[in-house]
C-alpha cells in the first residue's frame, strides 16, 4: 500500500494584499481575519427550563495592516478622505502563497474603508523600521 502523501501547513510569512487601486508592497503582518455569529436565546412559553440557541447576526473583524514606512502615500490618502468625510469602499484580497510563491489561499473581504491610522514609534536609540498601521474595517470576508 503507497504511503499517504505528506501535506505540510503553509508558512505565515508569505502573502501579498491586493487593494482595488492602490499599489503597495511590501506589508510585514496582516492580522487574522475573523468571523463570528451571534447566539440568539429563544424561550418557547412551555419550556420552562430549555433554552433554544438560534443563529444570529454574523459579524466580521477588522482586518491591520502594518507596513514599512516608504514615500508611498496610497493608504494614508484613502484613510485621510474617510477621516474627511468621503468614505471610500474597496474590495481587497489576502493571498496565501507556497515556497514557490504559487497562490494557495484566499481571502476576499468586501466593502472595505480604513477606521484607523496609526505610525510609530519612533525611537532614537532603536534600529528597527518605522512602521505605519492601518486598521480596516469591511462587511464580510470569503474564502476563495
Amino acid at each position: 500500500m503507497p504511503a499517504a502523501k505528506r501535506k505540510d501547513p503553509y508558512e505565515n510569512f508569505n502573502f501579498r494584499v491586493e487593494i482595488d487601486g492602490i499599489t503597495q508592497a511590501g506589508f510585514s503582518e496582516v492580522s487574522v481575519l475573523e468571523a463570528s455569529v451571534d447566539v440568539v436565546e429563544y424561550r418557547e412559553g412551555n419550556e420552562l427550563s430549555h433554552v433554544r440557541k438560534l443563529p444570529g447576526r454574523v459579524k466580521y473583524g477588522n482586518v491591520t495592516l502594518k507596513w514599512g514606512v516608504t514615500n508611498s502615500q496610497e493608504l494614508y490618502n484613502w484613510w485621510k478622505s474617510v477621516r474627511d468625510g468621503n468614505v471610500i469602499r474597496k474590495n481587497m484580497s489576502i493571498v496565501l502563497m507556497d515556497q514557490q510563491r504559487n497562490d494557495v489561499k484566499r481571502w476576499n473581504v468586501r466593502e472595505a474603508w480604513p477606521v484607523s491610522y496609526k505610525v510609530g514609534p519612533l525611537d532614537a536609540k532603536g534600529n528597527d523600521v518605522l512602521i505605519e498601521e492601518l486598521e480596516i474595517t469591511n462587511e464580510g470576508v470569503e474564502q476563495a
